[in-house]
């Protein structure tokens, strides 16, 4: 599971600085291991493939923004 090529800023405009993007690419990496390792895990566990597909897009779209944090 490869980063994005570009990491869009709220501007439209692709992110550039030097530290920001290793952050981001990090955080990449080790949120597709921990998100194949929690899939590899409940299928194992006997939880269908597709419900669990549909766990982890529920689990990102329900993210709270901080933004949206008074």
């Amino acid at each position: 599971m490869a980063a994005p090529a570009t990491w869009p800023g709220a501007d439209g405009a692709p992110i550039s600085c030097r530290e920001k993007l290793k952050v981001l690419a990090e955080n990449h990496r080790e949120l597709a291991q921990v998100m194949q390792d929690a899939f590899e895990d409940a299928l194992l566990m006997g939880v269908d493939e597709a419900a669990m597909r549909d766990i982890l897009t529920r689990l990102v779209a329900e993210l709270p923004s901080p933004k949206r944090r008074g």
